[in-house]
This record gives structure tokens, sequence and C-alpha cells, in this order.
């Protein structure tokens, strides 16, 4: 059956049955990101870590996930997608496995870097088997909605899942639930998904997957210093360090036939404004993220599942907002839409920063408007860079658009966390050093403290994080208002993808029955 509109078959029961199959990796990717939030006290209880050992058991996994992302998305299109994933699968679910029966910080540090690499062949070999299933332009649409929006709850989820789970089992539980669904996709992927990859890919170009790694470690792990230290010597020379290998990386790729990240990618229009504008979304969601959690336990006084529990809130409209996106985008120009979903956003900012020491439900309404643009912005770009991109480069298509995501995230939380640190810096200058550098540090003074001064201290340092969460609220706003008319001035009349890019791959599509 197809579209008459377009000639591009339309997929059937079993393309969205199998597209189900392809969320669960997603949901468990997505979900190691904050699953350990509850698990860390445990953790430091039984192996004992350091406080350097502590940090990397947290950041090993998002390094390992995002240096290899554009890595493992070439190496899909070479090798075939659903034997990437596959792949991927048993060594998250091996992984998983080492991890649950860590026996000491190193083993669980390892586990977590196998994870990540894990995590990296997964994320963009399910993006790009949705752009291979999906080949008509409506359904396609509608899908990768789904998609992002299960990416986007899943972080959320996996913070909550991680608090379930510690009240009945053993720290070890929050990575052992995902053993039986890589079982459960081992067995599944091989029935319901076809294999796609590049019939002419080249040879690999091994120099390539260095060259990305020095380009997008040092980028990521400068911006997260800047999120907590500031900006200091170390982490803006990672970030000149990055920089100076992304150039190299960039230069490669435009001088060779075999690339990893090929230029015929970027001939499509809309592919090189979707990754922009789907990296400005990440940063908007990370950065906001970076607030709103401090200031559900810190300000409000929450235990961490209960702040976890409130968090969830806002998903309930963000469930609705990409698929409303994708019908609204396929009745007026798409550019108008995705405009529209970053005013919407800026809203959801401008409403937290209106966020008093207590304002619980102005937070969590502000919150769920901004994720509701961020998702709709999300869904329809990703859509449109896949949908412009040639299908035998879906695989580094996706990883593009992941690794952007990356960065967004990180960027977000350095720029918008530093503007917020500063304002609470300058308000608490009279404090004690300890209260003076962070919220966390002014609740423990104050504990310390007791009394009426602990009282007093405690009130001045919520008033001072509020003040700064703020004005980084009305930069975020700023900023997205910018990318609203960007958005619609580079995207205006640029035709919605209609599967038409498919390439020598759709045809090469091996059947899996």
């Amino acid at each position: 059956m197809t579209n008459p509109a377009t000639t591009a078959p339309l997929a059937g029961r079993r393309e969205w049955i199998a597209f189900t199959v392809l969320v669960l990796p997603l949901l468990l990717v997505s979900m190691d990101v904050s699953v350990l939030y509850f698990a860390i006290p445990a953790i430091t209880r039984e192996l004992d870590p350091s406080a350097t050992q502590q940090l990397w058991i947290f950041d090993s996994y998002a390094f390992a996930l995002s240096g290899l992302l554009i890595t493992m998305g070439s190496l899909g299109d070479r090798i075939g997608r659903r034997k990437l994933l596959l792949i991927g699968a048993t060594a998250f679910g091996l992984a998983s496995v080492g991890a649950g029966y860590a026996t000491s910080a190193e083993m669980l540090i390892a586990a977590r870097v196998l994870l990540g690499i894990g995590g990296a062949t997964l994320m963009p070999s399910t993006l790009a088997l949705v752009r291979n299933l999906f080949q008509d332009a409506k359904q396609r649409g509608k899908a990768i909605a789904i998609w992002s929006g299960a990416m986007t709850g899943g972080i959320a989820l996996g913070s909550v899942l991680s608090g379930v789970m510690l009240n009945h089992f053993s720290w070890g539980s929050v990575f052992l639930i995902n053993v039986p669904a890589m079982l459960l996709l081992l067995v599944l992927v091989p029935v319901l998904v076809p294999e796609f990859k590049d019939p002419a890919p080249g040879r690999f170009d091994l120099l390539s997957v260095p060259l990305s790694m020095a380009a997008v470690l040092p980028v990521v792990y400068g911006l997260k210093e800047i999120a907590v230290e500031g900006f200091e010597p170390l982490s803006l020379g990672c970030l000149a360090a990055g920089l100076a290998f992304g150039y190299l990386f960039v230069r490669r790729q435009r001088t060779r036939e075999d690339a990893m990240v090929g230029r015929a990618l970027f001939q499509g229009r809309g592919f090189a404004a979707g990754i922009g504008l789907n990296t400005v979304a990440a940063f908007a969601m990370m950065g906001s993220a970076y607030f709103t959690t401090q200031y559900l336990q810190s300000v409000l006084g929450m235990g961490t599942l209960e702040a976890a529990l409130w968090s969830l809130a806002p998903s309930v409209v963000i469930g609705a907002a990409a698929p409303v996106s994708a019908v609204l985008a396929q009745k007026v120009d798409r550019a108008y839409v995705i405009s529209g979903g970053f005013a919407l956003a800026a809203a959801g900012f401008a409403l937290v920063a209106l966020v008093g020491t207590d304002s619980l439900w102005l937070l969590l309404t502000g919150a769920g408007v901004l994720a509701s643009g961020i998702v709709t912005v999300m869904s329809l770009v990703s859509d449109m860079a896949l949908g412009s991109a040639p299908a035998e480069k879906a695989g580094s298509a996706a990883s593009l658009l992941e690794t952007g995501q990356e960065f967004g995230g990180a960027l977000g939380m350095a720029l918008l966390g530093s503007l917020g640190t500063a304002v609470y810096r300058g308000d608490m200058a009279g404090a004690a050093p300890a209260a003076r550098e962070t919220l966390g540090g002014a609740v423990a003074t104050a504990g310390q403290l007791g009394g009426e001064a602990g009282g007093q201290l405690l009130a001045l340092a919520r008033e001072a994080f509020v003040h700064g969460m703020q004005y980084a609220a009305w930069g975020g706003a700023a900023l997205l208002l910018g990318a609203a008319v960007a958005a619609g001035a580079l995207l205006r009349g640029t035709p919605a993808p209609a599967g038409a890019r498919t390439g020598p791959a759709e045809a090469l599509a091996t059947s899996a029955h």
C-alpha cells in the first residue's frame, strides 16, 4: 500500500509493532542518565568510593555515550543498523549485570563506561531504523514525535523508577532491571525489524574515530566543569582543545570521499538548521532541569523521591505535545509550528522567572509549558533533519542529532547554571564561604548553625537561589525567542520531508523473516 500523494509505501501493523520494540532501548538508555540519583547513597555505603570515584560513577556513562555517538552512527550505516542494535543490546545487558553486581567502585565505573558504549550503539540505531521503517512523511513524523516524547519522559522516569526499586531491592536492581528488557529486544528485533545499511559505504575511516572523540569529550567535560566550578583555566582549556580537534575532524570530513560524516548529509535543505535548532532545544531542556530539581529539594525542602514524583507532573502535557505538533505540521508550514514551539517554551521560561520561594504549582506549570514547546521543536526538527538526509546515511544523521543534543544539554547547564550561580554568589557575598558557594552548602551550614541564625541563613540562601533562577530563566526566554525568529526565517518554505530521498539503501532492506 502506498500514499498517493508521495508514492512512498505506507507502514503497516508489523512496522508499528517493530517501532514499539525500538522504543524500549530508547527508554532504557535515557533512564540510565538519571537512574543513579537515588542509588548513590547506598552505593557509597557499600563500595566506599572516593569523591573523584563518585563523580566518575555519575559521569563515565555520559562521556562514553557522547564520545561514541558519531562513530556508532557511521558504523551502523556500514554493517547494518539492526546488527549494531543487537550488538549494543548484548553489550548493554552484560554491562548492566556487571554494574548490578559490582564489588568495587572501579568495577562500577568500568561497567558504566560499557553501558555508555552500549548506549551509543542503541540510540542512533533506533532513530535510524525509525527513519527506514516509515518512508511516508506523515507516518514518520508521528513516529518521531512519539520517539522524542519517550526520550524526554525516560530521563524523568529513571529517577522515580530507581527510587521505587530501592524501596524493595538492593542498589544493583536499578541496573539489573535492564537485563530482561534487553533479552526481549534480542528475541523480537530479529523477527520484526528488517536490516538496513548503506550498500556502498566506502572504507571505514579509523583515524576519524579518535578525532571525533577528541573533539566531543573535552568540550562536554569542559562544559560540565563550568556548570560546577565556573570559568576556570581547566574548563576553558578543555573547551579550546575540543574545538581545535573539532576543526581537524571537520576538515578531514570535508576532504575524504569515505568520510564518517559525509557531505551528502548537508545537501538536503533543513538538515544543518535542524541540527542547530535541536541543539538549542536541548540547551533549554537541560538548563531548566538544572534549576527545577534543586528548587524542589533545596528550596521547598522535599525528599528526593517526593521531588522526583513531582517532577513527573509536566510529563502529562508532554505526552500530547509531540503528536499534536506532528498533526499541525501537516496542515501549516512546519516553520511556523517550530517557531511556535520555541515561543511556547520561552513562555514557560517566563513563568519560571515569576517563581518565588514557595511557588510549586507555578514552577510545575512553567516546566510543563516549557517542556511541551521543547518536545514540539525536537520532534519536528528531528523529522526534518532525518527526512532530508539520504536514507543510506540515516545512522550518521541520527548520531549528529544526538551529539548536538549532548552538546546543547551540557551547554545549557553550564551557561544558565553559571548565570544563576553568579547572581546567587552576589546576593550571598556576606555569608560563610560554604554557604556562599552553593545552595546545598548553605543548607548544610544552616543545619549546623541551627536556631534562628540557621533559619535566617537558609531563608537568605533560598531567596538568592530563586533570584539567580529568575535571571537564568529570563536569559533562556530571550534565547528561545531568538530561536523562534531564526526558525521562521531559515525554514519558511522548506518542503516537508516526503520520503523521496530514499536512495539505494531502501531497496537493499533485507527482510528479517
